[in-house]
C-alpha cells in the first residue's frame, strides 16, 4: 500500500542526502520515548533504523496505537508544519537509530527542494486514506474480524517465517493490540485464546506465531 511506503524511499538521492545533512544523530533504547503528546516540541525525527509505535492517550487513560513508524519513516512533521502541540506520543519499540531536523531546518529544506514538499503532502495524503480506512473497518467490521485483519497485516510488515509458521517481530502486548483495534484487552486476550484452541495462531515467550493466515483472511472477510 502506498502509506506503508517511507517519506525517504519517495525521495531522489540528492534530496535524502541534503535532508540527512541537517539532523542530528540520536540513539533512542527500547520503550524510549522520541516525541511525548501535546508538548510544544517542533523537531522532526527521520528514523534510519528500529521501529516506533505512534499512540494517542485519551483523558480516560485509553491508548489507541495509530501506526508503526519505521526505517526512513519520518515522524513529528505535522508540528513542524503548523507550529502546534504534539499529537500523539511516538516511543521506540526496540533500540532506534534516527536523527532529528530542527523545525526552521526543515521548512527551509522544503521550500529549497519543492520536490520533497510534495513528497511530504503525498506522504500525508496517504496516511490520511490509510486512517479512513482503518476508521470504516472500526464501524463496518467486528472485533474479531478487525483483530484477524491487524495480525495479517503485521504478519506482512513485521513477519519472519520459521518453522512454525510466520512470527511477528514488533513485540506488541496485548493493550496494544487493542489499543490497535479499538477493543479492550480483555477482548482481544479472549479472542487470542479462541485462536489458539484453533491452532491458528500460537504464543509463547517469544511471541505471537500465525499458523493458518488462511483462516485469519476467512475471519476478516478476505475471502
Amino acid at each position: 500500500m502506498d502509506d506503508q511506503v517511507p517519506f525517504l524511499a519517495r525521495l531522489e538521492r540528492q534530496e535524502r542526502i541534503a535532508l540527512l545533512e541537517l539532523g542530528r544523530p540520536m540513539t533512542y533504547g527500547p520503550r524510549s520515548v522520541l516525541v511525548h503528546q501535546n508538548e510544544p516540541s517542533t523537531h522532526v525525527v527521520i528514523i534510519l533504523e528500529g521501529w516506533t509505535k505512534v499512540v494517542h492517550s485519551a483523558a480516560n487513560g485509553y491508548e489507541a496505537l495509530l501506526a508503526l513508524r519505521g526505517p526512513g519513516d519520518v515522524v513529528g512533521e505535522a508540528s513542524a508544519v503548523n507550529g502546534r502541540p504534539r499529537s500523539a506520543t511516538v516511543a521506540a519499540l526496540g533500540e532506534v537509530e534516527a536523527v532529528a531536523i530542527e523545525r526552521d531546518g526543515f521548512l527551509g529544506h522544503l521550500a529549497d527542494y519543492p520536490a520533497t514538499a510534495l513528497q511530504l503532502l503525498s506522504l500525508v495524503g496517504d496516511r490520511t486514506r490509510a486512517s479512513d480506512r482503518r476508521r470504516v473497518e472500526q464501524g463496518a467490521l467486528g472485533v474479531r474480524a478487525r483483530l484477524a485483519l491487524l495480525l495479517l497485516d503485521l504478519s506482512r510488515t513485521h513477519g519472519v517465517q520459521d518453522a512454525e509458521g510466520v512470527r511477528l517481530t514488533t513485540g506488541l502486548s496485548q493493550y496494544e493490540l487493542a489499543g490497535a483495534v479499538g477493543a479492550s484487552r480483555e477482548a482481544v486476550a479472549r479472542l487470542l485464546k479462541e485462536l489458539r484452541a484453533r491452532d491458528i495462531v500460537r504464543t509463547s515467550r517469544r511471541g505471537l506465531v500465525i499458523v493458518r493466515p488462511d483462516q485469519l483472511r476467512r475471519i476478516g472477510g478476505r475471502e
